[in-house]
Order: structure tokens, then sequence, then C-alpha cells
């Protein structure tokens, strides 16, 4: 005689078993997860990636107008028709040294001048600044404060990068010839990104 097997009656109510939609939300919350720690929590890429993770992208461009823009606003008004001369960034530790992102940088800046209505000249001298012996204070070097009252500039964009890691740091002043007097300062950070990485690199 064959036996019959009885079904169970479902409960009212109760959650059925099912293997697929199982599989399905734990791939929902491994995607949520991932996606919470890309935006909120920048540390897991370099968690996940180490050195391949990187920093954002730099905005050089915009970083270095907002700069001019700055010192623009601390300063006492400039002559348009009075030049400015811009020094190219150098190394904080080397200041007969450069590279291709101190250049880039000058240009920049000094585009920027233009573009807000000032007379620019580039000082394009070896050593532009020289240390004030005993104190530590960047000053115009003798060479470029001749060169500049050659010219009878009213101000000089100077400045000084230092690598770090993670980031360079930039300080730029903006100094009247006489007497070496800051009008302006402004310092700003840029990310150590592959594109800062590369012109850094590049002499």
């Amino acid at each position: 005689m064959k036996k019959t097997l009885r079904q169970r009656p479902a409960v009212p109510g109760a959650a059925v078993p099912d293997a697929g939609r199982r599989r399905s939300l734990g791939g929902i919350a491994a995607l949520a997860a991932a996606s919470l720690c890309a935006s909120a929590l920048p540390g897991c890429a370099s968690f996940y990636y180490g050195s391949a993770a990187g920093a954002a992208p730099v905005d050089l461009v915009e970083a270095d107008y907002a700069a001019v823009d700055v010192l623009l606003l601390q300063s006492p008004p400039l002559n348009p028709a009075l030049p400015v001369m811009v020094a190219t960034i150098v190394q904080i530790d080397r200041l007969s040294e450069s590279s291709r992102l101190g250049r880039l940088v000058s240009e920049q800046l000094a585009g920027r001048l233009v573009q807000r209505g000032l007379r620019v000249t580039e000082l394009k001298l070896r050593e532009t600044l020289a240390m004030r012996a005993g104190q530590g204070q960047l000053l115009l070097s003798g060479e470029a404060r001749d060169v500049v009252k050659s010219q009878a500039a009213q101000a000089v964009l100077v400045g000084t990068y230092a690598v770090s890691p993670r980031a360079v740091f930039i300080s730029l002043k903006l100094v009247h010839p006489a007497g070496n007097v800051v009008l302006a300062a402004y310092d700003y950070a840029l990310p150590m990104d592959a594109t800062v990485r590369g012109l850094l690199q590049a002499q």
C-alpha cells in the first residue's frame, strides 16, 4: 500500500524562503555598502587600491586664478599704467631652482593679472629671491631689485612651493620693491594627483 505524504499547509503571513531572492538582496546590500564607502569614506579607496587610489584631480588654473583674486583684494589699489613683475615660483629650499609646475603656476598667475587689467612683465632671473642671513626672511635679490627699478615696476609677485607626499604648498607674496614691503600674501595647497606629480618631476 503506497503511503501518501501530506503537504504541510502554509501559515498565513509566513515568509517563504527563496534562495534566488536572498542572493539578490545580498548583492544589493553589497553594492550599497560599496557606494557608501566610495562617497562618504574616501579612505576606503586607499584601503582597497593602495597607492593607486590617488587624490582627486586638481583644477590648477582655477586655484591659481583664485590666488591672484585674493591678492588683489588684499593689496592697495594698483595702477594699471605701471607694470607688475611676476617671478618664477621656486622651491622653498632651493631658491635658484624651479620645475615645470613652478613655471606653469607663474604663467597662470601672470595671465590672471592681465585679465584683471594690469600690465605684466615677467621677471626671468635665475635668483629672484634671497634669504636674509640669520632671520630666515625671503627678500628680493639685489639683481632682482635692480631689474624692478629699471622697469619702474609698482609691485613684484614672488612665491615659493614646498612638496610633501600628499600636497604641494604654495606661498605667494605681492611685494613693493621699495623696502621689500609685503602688500598682500596668500597660501594654498594643491593635492598630489598624477598631474601635479608629473609637473614636479619635469624640470
